[in-house]
């Protein structure tokens, strides 16, 4: 079985590892670096575009306790958050351009990850796929979604 994952940032790169340490094939799917948002400013993968922070990192909160239960699950996210972070206080910060350049570094380590620079514009119907394209999504594609969810999307912070 091949799975195809539509978006390259935090949510797209920890669903296309949690599929390849599984042994899943994965085309890992993502416009960058052919085409940037004017959000995006370098073509690594899992690019935090608006903050270095990840939130609360301790246990006595529901956001630090997620990203524990997240570290248990080996997620990719967490490990390379932890191995660049930067002094925050209570937070979990990080370099993010180490950050981005490390995500990038073991996804394209993982054998079972297969990296595709694409614009996709229509949602797949043939492929079992899994878009995570979050709030930076393309205008055709996030058109599609909205189709197909019978209203737009929404983002909140």
């Amino acid at each position: 079985m091949r799975i195809k994952v539509i978006g390259a940032g935090l949510a797209g790169c920890e669903a296309a590892w949690q599929l390849a340490t599984r042994g899943i094939d994965v085309d890992l799917i993502d416009m960058k670096p052919t085409e940037f948002t004017p959000a995006h400013h370098n073509s690594d993968l899992a690019e935090l575009v608006c903050s270095n922070s990840l939130r609360a990192a301790g246990l006595q909160n529901a956001v630090g306790l997620l990203k524990e239960e997240l570290r248990r699950l080996n997620s990719l996210i967490m490990s390379c958050a932890d191995a660049t972070a930067v002094p925050a206080g209570g937070a979990l910060a990080v370099d993010r351009l180490a950050f981005s350049r490390l995500v990038t570094e073991r996804i394209q380590a993982n054998e079972h990850i297969h990296l595709v620079s694409q614009k996709i514009e229509e949602i797949p119907q043939d492929d079992v796929c899994i878009i995570a394209t979050g709030p930076l999504t393309a205008g055709p594609l996030a058109q599609a979604i909205a189709e197909k969810l019978g209203a737009p999307l929404s983002f909140f912070d």
